[in-house]
């Protein structure tokens, strides 16, 4: 069975129309979860807790799509790291 895993995460903008994070060393990580719908209910009670700051944004990162079982691993993993 394939697992879909669903990052959430978010923080503080330099600009609220860009995504650039206005310090990384401070992004939250909310968690990881196994499927959309967990992990949009996350981002929601995160992105409504934080409504009233126009700079956090809180995003949703398709981590099953990083990791295609089926191509070659990268070099680090071949290195056993």
């Amino acid at each position: 069975m394939t697992q879909r895993l669903h990052l959430v995460f978010g923080g503080e903008l330099v600009d609220p129309t860009k995504n650039v994070f206005k310090d990384v060393n401070d992004i939250h990580i909310v968690g990881m979860f196994p499927n959309y719908e967990a992990a949009f209910n996350a981002w929601k009670a995160e992105a409504q807790r934080t409504v009233d700051n126009a700079h956090m944004r809180y995003f949703i990162a398709h981590i099953h799509r990083l990791r295609d079982e089926e191509a070659a691993a990268s070099s680090t993993e071949e290195l056993g790291h």
